[in-house]
């Protein structure tokens, strides 16, 4: 057993709630996720699952407002899982590990996806990257799309969201096919299948309409994919009383949250700056969890930094 198992971490953590956020787990290779999540297998899995229980107690969607307002008390430190961008492996792998633990995880999308109509701007990335470092000689018509003194797979994960149009073009030089590869892999949850998720008592709910990088966008455009996220939850009966910022919330000004929190229906947002406070009451910041490294090591790491960050002030998102 390490030290950091020994020592009381409920004790020594100090907010009264961890959050952490996966996307996948899968002991296969997946090349749309390989080049952007180090996703974990099951095995790093559960193993994550019973360090965190040791520690923590895992509650649902009901106990964690009830925490937040005072009328559920819990017998530890609570935790509650979350995962990102509403994959395939979620149904597949991640509920049946979670309904033999008996642990809630609520899974924010994005209805873009669903039904895998589309395929998300990274994931594109990461394909076409894939198909980059696996050619033998590098098709010359890419460098009229991309600079042809750098890297062009490093240059390939770097397309923006705003750019995202590049990718089709890159696509058809590099004849991927994104639409067979869709049918083939089939990466995203069905609508179905969220709506069985539901069933089984998991949580769907908002991660904004196709992913994009909130800062890169006006207040209004950040309002529109917010707001027309919450109106396919509604009609479809998820969860539609919070919202889970794609990326990052680094940027998001407090005027999307004034203007945002007018719609009473919504309980919190969620950022992913790990052990952070936010100025904004309702706007929680988790741990992002695939960084390589099992839980133990990610939250010694969390928690060491947040340690450093109090020492100098910061360790509470000011927006402007």
């Amino acid at each position: 057993m390490s030290n950091f198992e020994k020592e009381n971490l409920a004790d020594s953590f100090p907010l009264e709630y961890c959050l952490p956020v996966y996307h996948c787990v899968s002991d296969e290779n997946l090349p749309h996720l390989k080049n952007i999540i180090p996703y974990k297998n099951t095995k790093q899995f559960e193993q994550d699952l019973d360090f965190l229980a040791r520690h923590f107690q895992f509650v649902n969607w009901d106990e964690f407002k009830g925490f937040v307002n005072g009328s559920f008390q819990p017998k530890k430190k609570i935790a509650l899982l979350t995962f990102d961008d509403g994959l395939r492996e979620f149904y597949d792998v991640v509920a049946p590990i979670l309904e033999r633990k008996g642990i809630y995880a609520i899974n924010f999308i994005n209805p873009k996806f669903i039904d895998n109509k589309d395929l998300m701007f990274r994931c594109k990335a990461s394909l076409l990257a894939e198909k980059v470092k696996a050619d033998k000689r590098v098709n010359p018509e890419i460098f009229s799309i991309l600079q042809p003194k750098e890297n062009p797979a490093q240059q390939i994960l770097k397309i923006s969201y705003l750019q995202q149009d590049l990718m089709d073009r890159l696509a058809e030089v590099l004849e991927v096919d994104f639409n067979i590869f869709l049918l083939q892999q089939q990466p995203y949850m069905t609508l179905d299948q969220m709506t069985r998720i539901t069933q089984k008592g998991f949580g769907i709910s908002s991660h904004s309409w196709d992913h994009p990088l909130y800062h890169e966008l006006s207040v209004g455009q950040q309002l529109e994919t917010t707001d027309k996220t919450f109106d396919f939850l509604k009609q479809h009966d998820f969860l539609y009383e919070s919202f889970a910022f794609p990326f990052t919330d680094f940027g998001v000004k407090k005027e999307f949250f004034d203007l945002f929190f007018k719609n009473k229906d919504v309980f919190c947002t969620f950022g992913c700056a790990g052990i952070k406070l936010d100025s904004i009451e309702r706007n929680f910041q988790r741990i992002p969890m695939e960084n390589g490294d099992p839980a133990e090591a990610v939250l010694k790491k969390e928690l060491a930094y947040f340690r450093l960050k109090k020492i100098l002030n910061k360790n509470k998102i000011v927006r402007g």
